[in-house]
């Protein structure tokens, strides 16, 4: 049995700004479910974990990766600091480590800490999309971690036949508190009329999805802005790449108001007209808000060539996946036009009847995907004290 009085350790890697949320949530439920003992935390994060006692060793930024071409170039970066984790490890000694989404980078990650003497107990927290594209990922992931705390419900089939434990925790973007939301306060906070039509521009949480796609978020917001003088446009800025968003919007044709913190941003989402967003999280937080969206990507020619070959789903947004529709219309690589997008968005800015109709059918697809179950920090927080218990380490 361990000493009752020694502190808790854990290994926390969060290399992206929705991981560095995830893992602060997770620190948060350990605490409270373990008030009696410290819960010591190292590792890597952002913001959110530093302010709950992590001190990272260098800036998550340099790890938000997207695309094939970035992956490759950003290779010898990536396993150096995949070292240094390890490196960090064989110091602190924790308890258990827990590998927050950032596929390529928790599993280098997961496979030194599994070298090291003795090996780390490893938990990976949120899973490869398998069902989406990849299923071959299900085998490495089993091989190299001890335990999956899984945000979807489909992972565990993929799973059961390789031996790999599997805790579904819910979908944390679906455990988002969105009941202080007040549009009407964003309005008047940001000088905008209750009746004057808002655009809410999301571009995206990471460098390459700014480069990608703030010239043709831009040009659709200019367009708009042609088309209905009185239009608002606002955009909340993550963070993580507030640099690169003043920087993009700064040339656009149109200056939208900015908005930096996160408080703000859910107001911003419930005072929207409509939003056109860069598929990801955010989609799920914005139908959350009650907000109508149109949803554009661009990656990579390189990833895009190969993704065709290996993704498997039809659509891009989770929302759509789970309805096996599409809802909120997708503008993907090619189509992903300032001139296409301006057209969708403007569809909706002119019809109530279309931004009542998809708002209904993003609430049915919410439903689908798990809104209203328990709370995905909870049930992490919960799996995690369980192996502790498990392995005399409680």
């Amino acid at each position: 049995m361990s000493d009752a009085t020694r502190p808790i350790t854990v290994l926390i890697t969060a290399a992206e700004a929705s991981g560095d949320k995830l893992g602060a949530g997770l620190v948060r439920a350990l605490r409270r479910r373990l008030p009696d003992r410290v819960v010591r935390i190292v590792g890597i994060g952002g913001r959110e974990l530093e302010a709950e006692g992590l001190t990272s060793p260098f800036d998550i930024s340099e790890l938000s990766i997207l695309g094939f071409t970035e992956g490759v170039k950003a290779l010898p970066r990536v396993v150096r600091r995949a070292d240094e984790v390890a490196a960090l490890a064989q110091d602190a000694r924790p308890d258990a480590a827990v590998l927050i989404d950032s596929w390529g980078f928790s599993l280098r990650v997961a496979q030194r800490l599994k070298r090291l003497t003795p090996p780390v107990w490893v938990v990976k927290y949120v899973g490869p999309q398998i069902w989406a594209s990849r299923p071959g990922r299900a085998k490495t992931l089993a091989a190299t971690v001890d335990h999956l705390l899984s945000t979807q419900s489909m992972d565990a089939p993929f799973y059961a036949p390789l031996g790999l434990p599997v805790s579904f925790v819910g979908n944390p973007a679906l455990a988002l508190d969105v009941s202080g939301a007040d549009g009407v306060r964003a309005r008047q906070q940001l000088g905008i009329k209750p009746d004057q039509p808002l655009l809410l521009v999301l571009p995206g949480s990471r460098p390459a999805e700014i480069a990608r796609l703030a010239a043709p978020f831009g040009e659709a917001a200019a367009r708009l802005k042609l088309s209905h003088p009185d239009l608002a446009i606002v955009v909340p800025v993550a963070h993580t790449v507030a640099a690169s968003v003043r920087e993009a919007v700064r040339h656009w044709p149109v200056q939208p108001i900015l908005i930096e913190d996160d408080s703000a941003k859910l107001d911003a989402m419930a005072a929207c007209t409509v939003a056109l967003a860069a598929s990801g999280t955010v989609t799920t937080e914005l139908a959350l808000c009650g907000a109508p969206m149109v949803v554009g990507y661009r990656v990579g020619a390189l990833t895009y060539f190969f993704g065709k070959m290996i993704i498997t789903t039809r659509y891009f947004t989770l929302l759509n996946i789970a309805a096996g529709e599409e809802i909120a219309p997708e503008y993907i690589q090619g189509r992903c036009t300032g001139e296409a997008l301006a057209a969708a968005l403007a569809q909706r800015l002119d019809s109530a009847r279309l931004r009542e109709d998809q708002i209904a059918a993003q609430n049915r697809a919410l439903d689908l995907m798990g809104r209203h179950n328990s709370d995905p920090s909870e049930n992490a927080a919960a799996a995690i004290i369980a192996d502790l218990e498990r392995l005399g380490r409680l």
